[in-house]
């Protein structure tokens, strides 16, 4: 297959930053994805619907200077960062809002993680309010004991804290973000969703392709590093098979996070990884790797629509199996960012 043409995918994870660098990371994403779900941990984080709807203003205004560019139409889809004093009241604003999700971050989790949530039993009656009112929570999914293993604390928030979360609100719908392990594939492909609410799941590009010894090959590679983590090759294949398999509960995400290319090349880099600019083509890459082409728009443009009960786009966009060379870096403010695969060829191209 040397071209392929597939409904305009949205982007259901997505970093856009905040300031002089938001239209740097939004012409990425606005170029590929007709709608994106922004994740609220700026600094300080959005955990009000005033904020949101301040923040997606913001993202509009910058829209509109990028459409000489040919950026096309972009939607936004806002969220709310849950902290331990989130009131039930907010969440009913929220949903009167049109904001589509309220993002758990066990605080400390990741960047911009420390207003979150320390206790989650303190989020019960807001937690309640979600699930009567069918607001889904998006999780990142990591305990933060120091007690635990890095490469474990996906497996481990799933027994302690994600079934159990739950089970006490059955009615609760859930978008496990992100995920890296064997465990949440498994947790996500047969979780009881008649006595339990929907919970689906997003899949980034860069875990689809990458163990973690892509961290470490020929030394530290500080633009593979992101959280969660990269694992073992054996939970790199589950996800795999979990994308571009028929279940409708796994669909895009891509977490894209840019951070100026000095925060991510220093003793304490910067977590994440920055695929805006290629994050079609590295999904093909992906799902042609396993000859599974024909399930990528299943996987990018209708499931997540459907989870979230939002229409399909109807625009259609194409790729061609054409080689193209990455760019070391992207402009980014006053400075630069780095892409994942900087300097490295991709076997396809996206065609608009």
């Amino acid at each position: 297959m040397d071209k392929l043409t597939i409904t305009k995918p949205d982007d259901w994870h997505v970093h856009l930053r905040d300031g002089e660098v938001l239209g740097d990371a939004l012409r990425h994403t606005a170029r590929q994805f007709a709608r994106a779900v922004v994740m609220p941990n700026l600094s300080p984080p959005v955990t009000t619907v005033a904020a949101a709807k301040a923040y997606a203003q913001r993202i509009m205004q910058a829209c509109k200077l990028l459409e000489p560019s040919g950026i096309g139409h972009f939607e936004p889809l806002m969220t709310l960062y849950l902290t331990d004093n989130t009131p039930p009241d907010e969440i009913e604003k929220a949903k009167a809002a049109g904001i589509v999700g309220v993002k758990l971050y066990p605080a400390g989790a990741t960047t911009n993680s420390a207003a979150g949530v320390t206790n989650i039993a303190l989020c019960d009656a807001t937690l309640e309010k979600m699930a009567q009112i069918g607001v889904p929570l998006l999780v990142h999914g990591e305990v933060t004991s120091a007690q635990i293993d890095l490469f474990d604390r996906e497996a481990v928030f799933i027994e302690e804290v994600l079934h159990p979360l739950r089970l006490r609100h059955p009615k609760l719908r859930v978008v496990f973000e992100h995920i890296t392990t064997e465990q949440a594939v498994e947790y996500v492909m047969n979780a009881d969703t008649q006595q339990l609410g929907k919970i689906a799941a997003t899949i980034t590009a860069h875990h689809l392709l990458y163990n973690r010894n892509a961290i470490f090959q020929g030394g530290i590679r500080p633009h593979y590093y992101c959280l969660p983590v990269l694992k073992r090759e054996h939970h790199r294949q589950a996800l795999l098979k979990a994308a571009t398999g028929d279940s409708e509960r796994f669909f895009l995400g891509t977490d894209s996070a840019p951070h100026v290319t000095r925060s991510k090349e220093q003793a304490c880099g910067c977590a994440g990884c920055f695929t805006a600019a290629q994050a079609l083509e590295l999904y093909a890459k992906a799902f042609d790797s396993v000859g599974k082409l024909q399930q990528l728009e299943a996987f990018a443009s209708f499931r997540g629509a459907d989870f979230y009960g939002l229409a399909r786009n109807t625009e259609q966009v194409v790729l061609e199996k054409k080689l193209q060379e990455v760019p070391h870096q992207y402009v980014f403010g006053a400075e630069y960012i780095t892409p994942l695969n900087a300097g490295q060829t991709l076997e396809w191209t996206f065609l608009g």
